[in-house]
């Protein structure tokens, strides 16, 4: 680029609402501003959205609901807890298509896989800490799974 396009350039912003323009030209690059160059740098951090609190509601919850579901899940978790490591999806079966891992009543040993886990795109298996018959599974096939959820209860 020679100084006669530079200077039609510069021209060309001084007559027009154009604040800037940058060209590149093969390895050749120009940036022509109106601004200051000190005001072209930007070294404060990015403005973030701040978190808005929800409206609030007065909704009454009916007592017999939370005082029921406490005492039925200690009930229900007896025996050896195979738990969730991670956050993710669980998954009986390596696909759709293919045998479950383990079934009820079956028997596990130590190490044997028994579901799987796709967390961030990858399928994470399961293999069991401790050896028992399956009596139950808390989970259900494609469900989503948090970090120590029990998975399957082992006798």
């Amino acid at each position: 680029m020679d100084i006669k396009e530079i200077e039609k350039l510069v021209e060309l912003i001084d007559n027009s609402s154009i604040d800037e323009i940058e060209i590149t030209d093969g390895e050749e690059s120009l940036r022509i501003s109106r601004f200051p160059k000190e005001t072209q740098v930007f070294t404060g951090q990015m403005p973030m959205m701040q978190p808005q609190a929800a409206p609030q509601t007065n909704v009454q919850m009916p007592s017999v609901a939370t005082t029921s579901a406490p005492e039925a899940a200690p009930a229900e978790l007896s025996g050896k807890i195979v738990r969730s490591p991670m956050v993710g999806t669980f998954y009986r079966a390596a696909s759709p298509t293919s045998d479950p891992f383990t079934e009820i009543d079956a028997q596990v040993n130590v190490g044997d896989v028994v579901c799987i886990i796709e967390a961030m795109k990858m399928f994470n298996q399961i293999e069991a800490e401790v050896s028992g018959r399956v009596v139950k599974f808390l989970v259900e096939n494609g469900e989503p799974v948090e970090f120590d959820q029990p998975l399957m209860i082992l006798e």
